[in-house]
């Protein structure tokens, strides 16, 4: 590398993908040797790269092709993409993949999530520790090891075309009803994607935000966030549209709110698309992470399908839909996953489930989703906490032998009964503890919230949102 040195990468290398600000913790060098040290591990004599629409997007792209093309791999640019169209590439090309993007971080941020053939994830235990490992030895002046053959080709291809007939084709939509839908692009990537996919359906689309721009110059693209849906809630009921759909930053998440601008949870839209999977191969598996809502294994076995409960993260869910060969998975995040897309995460073919349900019926989306939202919750609290084990610890022993309690260490704490439950789990990369609780009512919520807390971190009065 240029003037680095030897570079300490474990604030740059997360769980699950690479992400940091740039340039001071990513630059082009560098990206030049993930490149290469990606090629090394994975062994591809092919991959494909594919960036979002941040500034520093395009040169970090071209450098970690340059890096893999170095160590005899031929690249495939595909040029601006969502994360799903650079796991669609990856799916429908055979290839690694490599996409260039730091989601719905702010914009001095950028990153990489890479992926082997056919979208399988890499994370830290499938290739992205010694990926880190080669680029640490190589950043500290350990020359690169020669070449077998000689350097790959860049070869640019647009995929965008491609990718929407993919999607379009893995949901019937003959039976739409017009809709009218607003889409909240915040900037980000799905300014591009739903022109694309949803030019020919019957849909009268109401833009907001689909210049692509990456300094988010309206709102962060974290739907997430309730502040960044506001001026989606606002154009739903100023325009009468049936419902709106915001996607995040580089548009693999999608959230959705109905037609008064009310959010649907993402729980609420996991057991809506899960039901309609099932329909359609009675008796699938079904992947849900601890955090969802109660309502989605009731409605999945209500639907004689399996529900199968994993851990939180990407990387869990799809070595689970693999392993279990479940048609769909889904999060509180708005991940979801489908078998038919490599048993990856798309947002925007969630977004078509959601179109063909609603279109399909003359009732409004609120009508639509209220059997799946039978239960109050929290939604995801976030208090910052050094001694995160010892804190966990003491909500363990506070709830150990009442009555009815059933604790798991599936992923954090999780204690339940059979009229609520808790999880409380650490942050992978930050000094903070997660807490999401579920009950039948609201006031429940708002006890079980309120006494583990103050057991958790009794020296603290402000809760922190996602």
């Amino acid at each position: 590398m240029s003037d680095k040195g030897s570079v300490d990468l474990s604030g740059l290398v997360k769980a699950y993908d690479v992400r940091g600000t740039v340039p001071d913790q990513l630059d082009e060098d560098l990206a030049r040797l993930f490149g290469a040290a990606f090629v090394e591990v994975t062994g591809a004599d092919a991959i494909v790269v594919g960036h979002d629409m941040r500034p520093s997007s395009p040169g970090l792209a071209r450098a970690f092709a340059e890096g893999a093309a170095g160590r005899g791999a031929d690249v495939t640019e595909i040029g601006l993409c969502s994360t799903d169209g650079l796991y669609f590439a990856s799916g429908k090309l055979q290839r690694p993949g490599a996409m260039f993007t730091a989601s719905h971080n702010p914009a001095q941020y950028n990153g990489i999530k890479m992926c082997r053939a056919g979208a399988a994830p890499v994370g830290q235990e499938t290739g992205l520790r010694e990926i880190r490992e080669f680029v640490e030895r190589w950043s500290a002046g350990e020359p690169l090891p020669a070449a077998a053959r000689t350097p790959g080709s860049l070869t640019q291809r647009n995929m965008l075309g491609e990718y929407a007939a993919h999607l379009l084709g893995l949901v019937d939509l003959s039976a739409v009803r017009p809709l009218k839908i607003v889409v909240d692009a915040g900037n980000g990537m799905g300014g591009l994607t739903t022109p694309a996919v949803f030019r020919d359906l019957p849909v009268d689309l109401v833009p907001m935000y689909f210049e692509l721009d990456g300094t988010f110059p309206n709102h962060e693209a974290n739907p997430l966030d309730p502040k960044n849906i506001v001026d989606l809630q606002h154009k739903v009921r100023e325009t009468g549209a049936d419902m709106g759909l915001a996607f995040d930053g580089d548009a693999d998440r999608c959230f959705v709110v109905d037609e008064r601008g009310e959010p649907v949870s993402p729980s609420a839209i996991t057991a809506l698309i899960a039901t309609r999977l099932l329909a359609e191969h009675p008796g699938s598996a079904v992947i849900h992470n601890l955090i969802t809502s109660r309502a989605v294994p009731e409605a999945v076995r209500e639907h004689g399908g399996t529900p199968v409960r994993t851990r939180v993260g990407h990387s869990f869910i799809k070595a689970e839909m693999a392993r279990n060969d479940a048609v769909f998975g889904g999060e509180h995040s708005a991940h979801y996953y489908f078998r038919d897309f490599w048993f990856a995460d798309t947002g925007m073919l969630a977004a078509l489930h959601v179109v063909a349900a609603l279109g399909g019926r003359q009732v409004p989306l609120s009508a639509l989703v209220t059997e799946y939202q039978r239960y109050a919750a929290s939604g995801e609290i976030n208090r910052v906490v050094v001694d995160q084990t010892r804190a966990i610890a003491a909500v363990s022993e506070a709830f150990a032998g009442r009555d009815g309690v059933v604790a798991d260490e599936l992923d954090g704490l999780t204690i339940s009964t059979a009229e609520w439950w808790f999880n409380l789990r650490p942050s992978n990369t930050e000094p903070l503890l997660r807490l999401n609780v579920e009950a039948a009512d609201a006031d429940t919520v708002h006890r079980l919230r309120d006494e583990v807390l103050a057991i958790a971190v009794p020296d603290q009065a402000r809760t922190r949102g996602v």
